[in-house]
């Protein structure tokens, strides 16, 4: 059985077989699409539309390649997308298991994701559906049992202005 595939975000890090240090991807051909990001502005979707300069740095060090001259990572074509979702821009999901063709590296898939980019960001909703134990282990200063719900509006006064 193969590993869980994860959605690539904006973020994520990646590293060349050829260079000596990993770079971030940027997420640049689509605005609309996040994974795991109830507020919508972090974790955009990556695709494999993400071609040419797709990372922050725009290297991987040096490059093994050019008898390690400075690398110039370019992005022609990414692997191992899924291919079952199109997103608004045209483009596949990348996941976990994606690769991306360098020129330099000979037309092999030569771009590996070391982290998808996702973080995991806990909610009230979490908390409250957590066991006690679990609790105590994060934060064991913490007891949830005596935690209390407050109104939203509790000591809030509403009165007409001009009456």
């Amino acid at each position: 059985m193969g590993k869980e595939k994860i959605i690539l975000v904006h973020g994520a890090i990646c590293k060349c077989q050829f260079g000596t240090i990993p770079d971030v991807l940027q997420v640049k051909t689509q605005k609309k699409h996040y994974a795991n990001d109830n507020t919508a502005s972090q974790q955009l979707i990556a695709t494999d539309k993400e071609i040419g300069q797709a990372f922050l740095s725009g290297t991987f060090g040096s490059c093994k390649m050019m008898n390690n001259n400075p690398c110039k990572s370019v992005v022609t074509q990414w692997t191992g997308f899924y291919d079952k979702v199109t997103l608004s821009n045209g483009g596949k999901i990348l996941t976990n298991e994606s690769r991306a063709i360098c020129p330099v590296g000979g037309g092999a898939p030569c771009i590996e994701i070391v982290h998808h980019g996702q973080q995991a960001v806990p909610s009230a909703e979490n908390m409250a559906k957590a066991k006690e134990e679990i609790h105590s282990q994060i934060n064991p200063f913490f007891n949830p049992a005596d935690s209390i719900e407050h109104d939203l509006f509790e000591g809030v006064i509403i009165q007409a202005i001009g009456s």
